[in-house]
């Protein structure tokens, strides 16, 4: 079991909530197909056709499949999340920096001097134990579903693993480990970074938490530490930004002495990681600061100044460039938002809660994490640090805010903006390739107990037979045919939507019924290892919609070789998307997309109004242009 403890989905939450459904056969069968039709040649859908066909007859393997996972879903809470959590994260063996931890990037903050920046810290710090507190009493109000489906009570647990889980490695999978509140009864601690070296900060003294000015004063002791160069230890940290595989050797090794098995156990079992970083000397633009937050800017700047297994990581630049790092496997984007906003509202909001001198208590300074190191771990720990440096050096970012309209023009059209957007990212790719690919775009399925994601594949028939039309170059549609076929993939992508957050989608139950086979020793059916199903699940656009109600943005890399990454912000007047790919492979162009992403969103607007000016004339008032559909997640 990749998650020690569970608690129950009760919770707080009045009701307990419904159970993930597991859709049937044939209809997942029936999607599947209609979901890689258009995207493989014919002959090869075909063979993808029978094979299908064949694994979902009567009597067939997929009906044996089928009723054990049944059976599952009988006995568990949800009979997906084990499984979706190894595939996507735990067996990953990619490091965790751009590959997999997303980040959130907070405006630039002006900061005098080094204590304006520990100011800052230690209000956030502050902020994140209000948090905590309201999180550790379950007095979070119950998120309720928005757009799609509105008013539903959502599962709440994500919330719940936030400061207590962390990611071990393994040598050929990670371990999620969620503290429970029983076992720890050692007072919580931070884990501060600085200079690449770490130090544990005690939040509670005589069963007291500090106080914003203690916090404070604190802080400038690490920094004081931490600024001695005969203390100074090789920079550990960095072996956290290496593939799952390396590090785990590496944290093998560093085991054997006593010394750094302690403090693996403070650096396991703290609240949070709050980094603070040297300057960059970089010009803070947003996509410099996107990156930044990433990976640190490499073993010269600030990369080995983190601690990638933590869940969440507070980066404090002395330049006023601040953000988060998030381990992504114990929870989604929503639950990051939510606490980067409510930290963010802290710190900005209420005056300074400087204690009066007298209330200051005198502490005990925090301690610094003391390692053994020999001639080996130098080694590994000079190898991670190469192995991120290609990292830093491959990412190609590029962060681009679309000022023409945001989502109240494409509500006007009675649209759903992150239907459209989607659309709009299809025909960009379409532009740059002339084909469309496998694409992914997390669906949150928190309506149901210990609900994660699904997958809206929004690379859909329909989207096709749009971008081809906008694309023709011998202008053989008519804007009627064009916003016809607007309106067809914007439906197909809300229905794909809706059919993906009440658990209808295709992904998740393929990957059960290819769980269960293994589990049952059968040889590996032959639809799993088609070729379409092998490149329906390489992504080369991996999306989803990160929206924000305080100035701050979200942003990852790619999670293939030669794809995208799309992450966007839509708000009532602009867009921001946040665009990634790599430099290594030369048929992607971060820079190219956006480009034309930027023309695509302008002649969607126009297609728009011209058919909107059509509209209005006396002789076609008889048009009913679509019924209005709201997005969903």
């Amino acid at each position: 079991m990749p998650i020690m403890e569970k608690e129950t989905s009760r919770g707080h939450d009045s009701q307990v909530l419904p159970k993930v459904p597991v859709p049937p056969l044939k209809q997942t069968m029936d999607t599947y197909l209609k979901c890689v039709q258009h995207l493989v040649k014919d002959e090869q859908f075909k063979k993808t056709k029978a094979v299908a066909e064949k694994f979902g007859a009567p009597g067939g393997v997929g009906e044996v499949l089928q009723k054990k996972l049944l059976e599952r879903r009988d006995k568990t809470t949800n009979w997906v999340c084990d499984y979706w959590l190894e595939d996507m994260y735990l067996n990953n063996r990619l490091a965790l920096p751009v590959n997999s931890s997303p980040v959130m990037v907070f405006p630039k903050q002006t900061f005098r001097d080094h204590k304006d920046a520990i100011r800052f810290a230690a209000r956030l710090i502050r902020g994140v134990l209000d948090y905590k507190a309201l999180i550790d009493a379950r007095a979070l109000p119950v998120d309720f579903a928005r757009g799609q489906l509105a008013g539903t009570p959502l599962c709440m647990e994500q919330y719940y693993r936030m400061f207590t889980s962390y990611r071990y490695p393994g040598l050929k999978t990670d371990a999620l480990k969620v503290q429970m509140k029983a076992t720890s009864s050692a007072p919580e601690h931070i884990l501060v970074a600085c200079k690449n070296q770490f130090f544990v900060l005690d939040v509670v003294a005589n069963s007291k938490q500090l106080n914003e000015t203690e916090i404070f004063s604190q802080l400038e002791k690490i920094m004081k530490m931490a600024e001695n160069p005969k203390e100074r230890d090789p920079p550990f940290g960095i072996l956290t930004s290496d593939g799952r595989t390396e590090w785990a050797q590496a944290r093998d090794a560093l085991t054997k002495d006593q010394t750094n098995r302690d403090s693996l156990a403070l650096i396991e079992s703290c609240v949070c990681v709050v980094c603070l970083d040297e300057h960059s000397g970089l010009e803070p633009r947003d996509t410099t600061r996107a990156v930044l937050m990433l990976h640190g800017g490499g073993r010269e700047k600030n990369g080995a100044n983190r601690w990638y297994d933590k869940s969440m990581q507070f980066v404090v630049g002395m330049d006023g460039i601040c953000g988060v790092v998030c381990e992504h496997s114990a929870f989604e984007g929503i639950v990051l938002v939510q606490c980067s906003e409510y930290v963010m509202k802290y710190v900005t909001g209420s005056p300074s809660k400087m204690a009066r001198a007298s209330s200051v208590r005198e502490l005990p300074p925090p301690r610094r994490l003391l390692w053994k190191c020999n001639p080996n771990i130098q080694g590994l720990i000079a190898a991670s640090g190469d192995r991120l440096q290609r990292l830093v050096d491959n990412l190609d970012m590029d962060v681009f805010k679309f000022k023409d309209y945001g989502k109240e023009f494409i509500k006007k059209q009675k649209m759903s903006p992150d239907a459209f957007i989607q659309v709009a990212l299809q025909l960009a790719f379409y532009k740059c390739n002339r084909r469309l690919v496998s694409t992914y775009e997390s669906a949150s399925i928190r309506r149901f107990q210990e609900g994660r994601v699904d997958n809206i594949r929004s690379a859909t028939p329909e989207a096709l037979a749009f971008v081809t039309a906008m694309t023709d170059e011998r202008a053989t549609f008519a804007d009627s045919e064009k916003i016809k076929r607007l309106r067809n993939a914007i439906n197909a992508q809300t229905d794909y939507t809706i059919a993906a957050i009440t658990g209808m989608a295709i992904d998740n139950h393929l990957l059960g019924l290819l769980k269960i086979a293994k589990e049952l020793n059968m040889e590996k059916p032959e639809i799993f290892s088609d070729e379409t199903y092998l490149a329906s699940n390489q992504f080369i656009l991996s999306t989803s919609q990160v929206p924000t109600t305080v100035e701050m943005f979200c942003c990852y890399g790619p999670v293939v070789p030669n794809g995208y990454g799309a992450c966007y912000n839509p708000q009532s007047d602009h867009i921001l998307f946040c665009v990634s790919s790599f430099w290594e492979n030369t048929e992607t162009s971060s820079a190219v997309f956006v480009k034309v992403l930027n023309e695509g969103l302008l002649e969607i607007r126009d297609l728009c109004n011209r058919s909107g000016a059509a509209a209005t004339k006396p002789a076609d008032s008889s048009q009913g242009a679509g019924q209005p559909r709201k997005s969903g997640k």
